[in-house]
């Protein structure tokens, strides 16, 4: 596989002013050289020169296109294979010639994210690298972006690296007081445990900023909910800074869930309005409101929403009672009307549950709600810490964490120091299969096909 010489568009699809055609392998260059024909007659290609030319229709025997070609010998490359770019106009029908007739030449057609799967094989990069690659091109918010491209860098990688120097270096010491006894070299159990309770303290801050960066790669789910025509949907819309959902003064307009994002500062926020949830009139009142639960039930965090110009109900307070044990803000709605709820009676009920009183028609205090938002929902980043954007990272971390707390406890327990180091010693794979040192094939095929084909 590695052998082949792939090709595909790099640039995103559809129109623009420039667009990319990239090939990796040993016949880039040969291949590109069928397709593309310098202006200036025996112009010798160089390396790291952008040659301008015309691409030309060997089938048809004409030319169809200028263009500029790079020549990148090996193995400074991204993929430490010979690449060649051909850079022309962005027209998708005239770029997907140019792959064609690539093919034509001899060429494969790059898979998802090859031309980085090829980097890592070649050991160029990391795992956490090339997952880092993909997050930067996809990254939502500029703050994510940094932190993909400090990854990209290697940041990360290093930590890890530092993890295992640790880990080895530990295991070393152990493993030398017991094989040569009589040289002295025995290692204190409270020095041990301080090796150990240090590398143990810097993976469960990496494992705890997986919070954050979830929301920042994936962005922050909040359910709008309450009883029927509390505003719902007005907030909504609202929010969003448009008539999204549909708004009546009559209860039960909303049957069915919508769901829209919006950015507050550096993060994604995914709104859904939903149905109210009350006794039900209607079967499809029904079918919405229990869909309503589920939705409310499966997001991380939700915005209760009570109607400050009625009284409050059981109905009310069967709601905060459901949701308790979920990441909540109460909303006062409708204050610019005469105010007959009773606040204070909510608030008791619960408990330690922040609140904002609004007004969703008139605007008031949604400019506090979103920054509110933000401060209760994305976490903060710690100064000169990395951030965990995947689940895989997080799950490898935490079982790095898990052999190395049970080496604690066994130390601790007065256990002996063979069966210290062999639990100790567990943590080592568990790294290379975050760094992609020890490879699986079938998370390494998963982790690339979420890449584009020009990358």
């Amino acid at each position: 596989m590695l052998e082949d010489t792939i090709i595909a568009i790099s640039t995103p699809v559809g129109y623009g002013g420039i667009g990319i055609v990239r090939l990796s392998g040993d016949r880039s260059l040969p291949i590109a050289k069928k397709i593309f024909k310098p202006r200036k007659k025996n112009t010798e290609i160089s390396a790291l020169r952008s040659i301008l030319g015309n691409l030309y229709h060997f089938e048809q025997k004409d030319f169809f296109e200028e263009a500029y070609l790079t020549y990148f010998p090996k193995p400074f490359t991204y993929t430490r294979e010979d690449m060649v770019e051909i850079s022309c106009h962005g027209s998708p029908v005239t770029l997907e010639e140019v792959v064609r007739l690539g093919i034509k030449a001899g060429a494969r057609m790059a898979n998802p994210g090859e031309f980085t799967l090829r980097a890592y094989f070649r050991g160029r990069i990391d795992i956490l690298q090339a997952e880092a690659i993909n997050d930067l091109i996809q990254a939502s918010s500029f703050k994510q972006a940094k932190i993909s491209y400090n990854q990209i860098e290697g940041k990360l990688s290093q930590r890890t690296a530092s993890f295992r120097s640790q880990i080895i270096q530990l295991l070393s010491l152990i493993e030398a007081s017991i094989e040569f006894p009589e040289e002295n070299l025995h290692l204190s159990r409270k020095k041990m445990s301080k090796t150990i309770e240090k590398v143990i303290d810097s993976i469960k801050r990496l494992v705890e900023s997986y919070s954050l960066g979830k929301t920042l790669a994936e962005g922050t789910t909040l359910a709008i909910t309450g009883r029927a025509n509390v505003g719902k949907s007005t907030l909504f819309n609202s929010l969003l800074e448009r008539e999204r959902a549909i708004i009546s003064h009559y209860p039960g307009t909303t049957r069915d869930y919508l769901k829209e994002s919006i950015r507050i500062k550096d993060s994604i926020f995914t709104l859904i309005d939903m149905a109210g949830i009350d006794k039900p009139v209607h079967p499809a009142d029904k079918e919405a409101i229990k869909k309503g639960r589920e939705l409310a039930a499966h997001s991380d965090g939700i915005l209760l929403l009570f109607d400050s110009s009625r009284k409050e109900s059981l109905e009310d307070l069967k709601l905060i009672n459901k949701f308790k044990d979920k990441k909540m803000l109460f909303l006062f709605n409708k204050i610019d009307l005469p105010q007959k709820i009773n606040k204070s009676k909510l608030k008791r009920e619960g408990k330690n549950h922040p609140f904002l009183e609004i007004s969703a028609l008139k605007g008031t205090n949604l400019e506090k709600l979103k920054g509110i938002l933000h401060q209760l929902f994305v976490p903060d980043q710690r100064q000169g810490e990395e951030v965990i954007l995947h689940l895989r990272q997080k799950l490898l971390f935490e079982e790095v964490l898990e052999s190395l707390l049970e080496g604690k406890r066994l130390l601790e327990e007065g256990y002996s120091e063979e069966v210290i180091a062999e639990e100790i010693r567990k943590a080592l794979p568990l790294i290379g299969k975050l760094t992609g040192e020890i490879r699986a094939d079938e998370v390494i095929k998963e982790i690339f096909n979420r890449f584009c084909v020009g990358k």
